[in-house]
């Protein structure tokens, strides 16, 4: 009887291939459950817009320059300043408000303090303020508390 060594080494081989395989899998899902848990997938950023001069491309495609382009517009005072809250009171002094002044974090300014160069808090009203030269003289500025949304 003539046995088949070529058959005992394929089913060998294959069985050895399983568990290697079967091995693998459990490394890997070790890895993955062990590992840190809820990694957060970054995010993929859009493409910084490009700045386009439109006046550096008209130059290019031979335009000619015209004699001078507006000034763009100042300031005006009113938009400068911020009116974020009135505290009235009589036991107080008077009140105070929380003025925001050129976009930074709004300060309570009390009754006759100065708010900016030249401008004093002057009178408080239920949502509003005046600014102006002196507490005595006309209000140069009425700041107005904006509208709570929904109302």
């Amino acid at each position: 009887m003539v046995t088949n060594s070529y058959s005992k080494w394929s089913v060998r081989l294959g069985t050895l291939a399983l568990w290697a395989a079967a091995g693998a899998s459990v490394v890997f899902w070790g890895l993955r459950l062990s590992g840190p848990g809820g990694a957060v997938a970054v995010p993929a950023l859009a493409p910084a817009s490009v700045a386009l001069d439109a006046q550096g491309l008209a130059r290019l495609l031979g335009a000619v320059p015209s004699a001078a382009a507006p000034a763009a517009p100042a300031a005006t005072l009113a938009s400068r300043f911020a009116l974020i809250g009135v505290l009235s009171g009589r036991s107080s002094g008077g009140g105070a408000a929380l003025i925001a002044v050129d976009g930074k974090p709004a300060k309570p300014f009390r009754l006759g303090a100065t708010v900016d160069q030249g401008l004093v808090l002057q009178a408080l009203g239920p949502r509003q303020a005046q600014l102006g030269a002196d507490i005595g003289g006309p209000p140069t500025l009425t700041l107005d508390m904006p509208l709570r949304p929904g109302s």
